[in-house]
């Protein structure tokens, strides 16, 4: 099989679309469609179906791309072999981080990769869903990302996924609220309160839906911000409540009090494609990144 033709099976399954993996691999999409076509006349399998007006992978293209991993994995890891023959690290590592965790780890991060001047880190706050997961690997060699406790954790068949660390989810109170005398609050205590959340489908809003199934009461959202330093003004403001990470809030006008009875925090975790972390300077970053969220834990 053709390595090349591989490669544009494998960015088929992690982008979707045709007309993405074309953009990203500045080709025109009917060249795209011939290289697919003619993968498929080689095997001689069926690799992808109609969808709509543009393709999707047939059962038998979804295993052909785990194992294009494999071959393309086994590529990478020959190729970092011969780097490994260097005496340090070097080249380029493309970094994306979701936006508060870039404020929580991106400047321990980069204090510690000044010890690596051969390894130049790109970094990009990136507002993700864990959907969007899979095609981030596509241009980032590690994307650092996050998932509620109640998530299924993601596909690991074609990812290697690395925790770096579980921060609890806190409700953050304005001064002088009539809760801020309690060491810990019970959901029910929450009932009727106006709610400051993130846009749904990200973690921290799938905890709060995970409320009205504990009180068999809806929240009631007011706002939805994504931006946790415009949450924690509003709360200390007196204009509602939230559910904030512990070790990300920075304002001391807020008070942060634990859930009773529910298990309430996000998991960040660093994800790549497989044979990704065999490239040394891949390696230190992610290293780095371990060795800062035991850090912000300890």
């Amino acid at each position: 099989m053709d390595i090349r033709r591989l490669r544009f099976l494998r960015e088929l399954a992690d982008r979707g679309t045709v007309t993405a993996v074309a953009k990203a691999l500045s080709y025109t999409p009917s060249a795209v469609s011939q290289q697919i076509r003619a993968l498929q006349a080689e095997v001689g399998v069926q690799l992808t179906e109609p969808a709509g007006r543009g393709l999707r992978l047939t059962d038998a293209g979804r295993a052909l791309a785990a194992r294009a991993d494999e071959v393309l994995a086994a590529l990478d890891r020959a190729e970092a072999e011969l780097d490994s023959y260097r005496s340090t690290p070097r080249g380029v590592v493309r970094v994306a981080i979701f936006p508060s965790g870039a404020f929580l780890l991106l400047p321990g991060l980069l204090r510690r990769m000044a010890d690596h001047p051969d390894v130049r880190l790109e970094c990009r706050d990136v507002d993700m869903t864990p959907p969007e997961v899979p095609e981030l690997t596509a241009d980032f060699d590690l994307v650092v990302t996050h998932r509620d406790d109640q998530a299924a954790p993601l596909d690991s068949e074609r990812m290697t996924i690395t925790p770096l660390l579980r921060e609890p989810l806190d409700v953050a109170l304005p001064p002088g609220h009539p809760l801020a005398a309690r060491e810990r609050i019970e959901p029910a205590e929450l009932v009727g309160e106006p709610w400051l959340s993130v846009d749904i489908g990200f973690p921290v809003d799938d905890v709060l839906r995970s409320l009205a199934v504990r009180t068999g009461v809806r929240p009631k959202v007011v706002q939805r911000i994504n931006d946790f330093r415009v949450t924690e003004a509003l709360v200390a403001d007196g204009h509602g409540v939230a559910l904030l990470p512990r070790y990300t809030v920075d304002s001391p006008r807020l008070l942060l009090r634990p859930l009773a009875g529910v298990r309430a925090g996000r998991n960040v975790e660093v994800v790549s494609r497989r044979g990704a972390t065999e490239r040394p300077a891949v390696r230190v970053v992610l290293d780095a990144l371990m060795a800062e969220a035991a850090n912000v834990t300890g």
